[in-house]
């Protein structure tokens, strides 16, 4: 098979959850851990930092590849989900793994892929796996896809596990409260295993603390602690706090020490080292736009924030999601005196533009509706003048179109 027919049957066979939501979700560990244990458990044979929470997930294992790259050593990075091709996922030293190895894993366990009832993203942990094991890294950062206890990724036991923040997001399978998500969260906890958690969230400490202390698992809040101030290239004031996790992830890290440049120069050259997009990302000038791909309430209201703070005329925001998105939580925090475009972003999971035009009035955002988002985006650039601004946002899948 050749690359494209191969994707199409990864996808045609095993359904991502990002495309088609709960149907395609495997949330049990037995069928990874089979898996792997047919695979020759490759994730034994390379050292792993592993990263879960609701918000600024991404960005920080990004940051942490860097960083690790800069210090010298072969580093992997396995995230979720892809923007425009599957193989962002997959990385070592910034490099996207080849066609050619997805192609020859495919072709390997085709047999044994047809006969057991894989998610698609147990497919993809395993391709990751193995092919870190093949490359011989040092150390990979690995991304948990949702939740933590549940996630294919569980597998692996770190040197270091990071808990960012957590937020209301994907409640229908991990609870309708801040503590029971973070209970999620915090199952990637391993017995006697450093825990770093970003940021002290009081309704949720608590979780943490009684989780880590009954592992016996050594745990810093990050922002807690005296770190130096480093900048990064990532924009977006929300990357702050993530900077503080990454650092206090880094200090605990002690069989890869890094020194004070590896980290500066690191956190400075985090898109160039490891490809990541979307993050509060200039598409254009004249008028600005800017990309995000932040998608939950706490995400989009440090993003809105930043984004009302800008210099502009006159806003304008494409704006997109997918059907299970609680409008009702998330609409509120859009400004009503923005010039709305309202789309539907290509995948099975997307909302009708024309319902969301219609649910977004009722909070006084107005607009007309697309069918598109490359349409919707056009309309934008063609009404906005120089000086204004245009966002684009609301969903991940509505920024993969754009990037």
């Amino acid at each position: 098979m050749t690359y494209r027919e191969t994707l199409d049957w990864m996808f045609a066979r095993l359904p991502m959850y990002q495309q088609r939501g709960a149907v395609a979700l495997n949330a049990k560990l037995e069928s990874i851990q089979q898996f792997s244990s047919y695979l020759g458990n490759p994730h034994r044979d390379f050292q792993s930092i592993h990263v879960a929470g609701t918000n600024g997930k991404g960005s920080s294992s990004h940051m942490l590849a860097s960083v690790l790259q800069e210090a010298g050593y072969k580093t992997g990075l396995y995230t979720s989900p892809h923007l425009r091709d599957f193989r962002e996922r997959i990385r070592i030293d910034g490099k996207e793994i080849s066609e050619s190895y997805v192609i020859g894993f495919i072709a390997r366990h085709q047999e044994y892929l047809e006969a057991h009832a894989l998610s698609f993203f147990e497919l993809t942990v395993g391709m990751a796996f193995e092919y870190f094991s093949a490359e011989k890294v040092d150390i990979a950062v690995i991304e948990v896809g949702l939740g933590g206890r549940l996630d294919s990724t569980n597998i692996v036991t770190p040197e270091v596990s990071l808990i960012t923040n957590i937020g209301m997001d994907h409640m229908e399978f991990l609870g309708d409260t801040l503590p029971e998500i973070a209970r999620e969260k915090a199952g990637i906890i391993k017995p006697g295993i450093p825990v770093v958690v970003s940021e002290t969230q009081q309704e949720v400490a608590g979780v943490f603390e009684a989780i880590a202390d009954e592992r016996k698992a050594p745990l810093i809040f990050a922002d807690q602690r005296d770190y130096p101030e480093y900048s990064t290239t990532l924009n977006g004031n929300y990357q702050k706090r993530n900077i503080r996790g990454v650092l206090g992830t880094l200090s605990m890290l002690k069989e890869f020490p890094v020194r004070d440049a590896d980290i500066a120069n690191g956190l400075l050259r985090v898109t160039e080292n490891t490809g990541l997009k979307g993050r509060w990302q200039t598409l254009g000038e004249n008028p600005k736009i800017i990309c995000d791909t932040a998608h939950n309430p706490d995400g989009l209201e440090l993003v809105i924030e930043q984004l009302l703070s800008q210099d502009y005329k006159r806003l304008h925001i494409v704006l997109g999601f997918v059907k299970e998105k609680p409008l009702e939580k998330v609409l509120p925090l859009f400004p009503s005196e923005a010039v709305y475009y309202f789309a539907r972003p290509d995948i099975p999971r997307g909302l009708d533009a024309q319902t969301l035009r219609q649910k977004a009035f009722a909070y006084g955002l107005e607009g007309e509706s697309y069918t598109s988002v490359e349409g919707a985006l056009k309309a934008a650039r063609k009404t906005a003048a120089a000086e204004d601004l245009i966002f684009v946002g609301g969903s991940t899948f509505v920024v993969a179109e754009v990037v």
